[in-house]
């Protein structure tokens, strides 16, 4: 501070410290408020303003959508999250349904990063300072995983029937889970359902089928309710004229019979009009008398209900302001709680990458040190096997090929013999003049072997005796004379027979026997004469 006897003794000194001293606090005052206007940061609508530090509440950053915020110099710092929309193109390919058939949905995703304040702080915690690109990977392979079992527990025919209702599962499912990443979903849209197995495609072809067969029926019943009228319309013409015929018959009597009903009716009617018209009007008068009433009720409610929502609404703001104070701890203690566990999350899932990279080391150790060996073996399996199979199968080609020859050889010898003979009966034929000759021929030349089968036949048969009985004889003659001759007029009609159904010619002295049996006779004669008993062994 200078002395009045500074400034009597240099006034113009005395001015000129002074005016510096004003300058420099001027210069102070504008740089404060520079500084403090640095320091006041405004957030644009498409962004959210993150102001991380020591920012109180036990919060590790405080989030600002459209507004303002001060940045404490040296304590706190600042960063923007965009809010700009982020599409993602999901590409999935062979997702199983609930009928274990795999589908393809490709679709497109939009998200963003929410504005409340829940999925913001969510946001500051997990995506401040990455990329869009990486928050795209993020977001899609939550995607993923959300859709593939959203898929999983769905028929197909449900998912591509009703979209609708696959859309909602999709966002209950999915909603959840990016808002613990600080995303919100905008937008789903479902480019195309198809799988592998065509049984979307078979679904639509039923579905056609059903509409075409639909449609043939309901053009059939319209053809048939067509043909009903027409027959239904002829009857009733029919009909009509057989009336008209009938009142013509009936004439005068029944047209007097329906005035004397008219004025009958007309003289009712009459009646029920005024008692009816006087029934109205006590009608409209009670009708006029209710709603009078029921316009005083209604506005008397009025005026209750009214007093109700004034009541009401002071209570639900005293109870909205109780509730935002319960929610403000709440949130406070819920950060802090989720603080500690993503720090404890960290460090377990660390540790369980860890243990699970170790465990599949040693499973990859082991595995390969037991099935090197298998797969040895499997492959010497395999080759034996198969040197097996091509040995049998050329064994059994070969084993074929000889049945096939000496089958072959045979048919070809027998066909030969067939031949053979075949020409050589010919020859016989034409040699004798006919087949009937032929035949005749071979008889005679196979006679002997025919008469020596028939001695073999009956050669093991014993007679004891034979015996013949004679009643005397007749004329002159003996029984066995007579049996002889009785014989031998029996071999014309069996020679007849055989030389019409087997064609065979006996020598005609065979035939004559039986005409001309006098050498037959005395020989039987001769033989017989004065015997009646013949025994001898056979």
């Amino acid at each position: 501070m200078f002395s009045p006897l500074l400034a009597a003794a240099d006034p113009q000194g005395f001015y000129t410290v002074l005016s510096a001293i004003f300058v420099a606090i001027a210069v102070l005052i504008v740089g404060f408020f520079i500084f403090v206007a640095q320091r006041y940061k405004r957030c644009p609508s498409n962004r959210v303003l993150v102001i991380y530090g020591k920012v109180g509440g036990g919060n590790t950053a405080r989030c600002v959508h459209g507004g303002a915020a001060f940045v404490i110099p040296l304590i706190q710092d600042y960063a923007y999250l965009s809010l700009e929309p982020i599409q993602i193109e999901v590409p999935l390919r062979g997702a199983l349904s609930s009928e274990n058939i795999r589908v393809n949905v490709p679709s497109v995703f939009t998200v963003a990063i929410g504005t409340s304040p829940e999925v913001m702080q969510n946001a500051a915690v997990r995506l401040l300072g990455l990329k869009p690109p990486e928050i795209r990977k993020q977001a899609e392979e939550i995607i993923f995983g959300q859709l593939r079992q959203v898929i999983a527990s769905m028929r197909i025919e449900d998912i591509n029937r009703d979209r609708e209702t696959f859309l909602h599962h999709v966002q209950s499912s999915l909603e959840p889970e990016l808002k613990k990443v600080g995303l919100m979903l905008i937008n789903v849209n479902i480019t195309d359902i198809t799988d592998e197995s065509g049984y979307i495609d078979a679904i639509g072809q039923k579905a056609a089928s059903q509409a075409i067969q639909q449609a043939r029926g309901d053009v059939a019943d319209q053809e048939r309710m067509g043909e009903t009228r027409v027959a239904e319309a002829d009857r009733d013409k029919a009909i009509q004229v057989a009336n008209a015929h009938k009142l013509r018959d009936i004439g005068t009597r029944e047209a007097q019979r329906e005035q004397a009903v008219r004025v009958a009716e007309l003289d009712k009617e009459q009646k029920v009009g005024e008692q009816t018209a006087g029934f109205e009007r006590d009608a409209q008068v009670k009708n006029a008398e209710q709603k009078m009433r029921i316009s005083l009720a209604e506005a008397d409610a009025r005026a209750i209900h009214g007093e109700n929502q004034a009541h009401a609404m002071v209570a639900g703001s005293q109870a909205q302001l109780l509730v935002k104070k319960a929610e403000a701890y709440e949130l406070g203690e819920k950060r802090k709680r989720e603080a500690e566990a993503a720090v404890l999350e960290a460090q377990n899932r660390a540790m369980a990458k860890a243990a699970l990279a170790e465990a599949e080391r040693v499973e990859a150790e082991q595995r390969a040190e037991f099935e090197a060996p298998a797969k040895a073996q499997k492959a010497k399996t395999i080759v034996e096997a198969e040197a097996e199979a091509e040995k049998r199968r050329i064994e059994a080609e070969g084993q074929a090929a000889a049945i096939f020859a000496k089958l072959d050889a045979e048919a070809r010898g027998q066909y030969e013999i067939l031949a053979k003979k075949g020409e050589g009966l010919k020859q016989i034929i034409a040699a004798c003049g006919g087949a009937k000759e032929a035949f005749q021929l071979l008889m005679l030349e196979h006679l002997d072997t025919l008469a020596e089968a028939s001695a073999k036949a009956i050669s093991n048969i014993k007679f004891e005796k034979v015996v013949v009985w004679e009643n005397g004889g007749q004329n002159g003659k003996s029984n066995t004379a007579s049996f002889l001759h009785n014989m031998a007029s029996t071999m014309p009609p069996m020679m007849q027979v055989l030389r019409d159904i087997a064609g065979v010619e006996l020598p005609e002295a065979l035939i004559k026997l039986g005409t001309d049996g006098k050498e037959v006779r005395d020989s039987a004669a001769a033989a017989t004469d004065g015997a009646s008993e013949v025994s001898h062994p056979v």
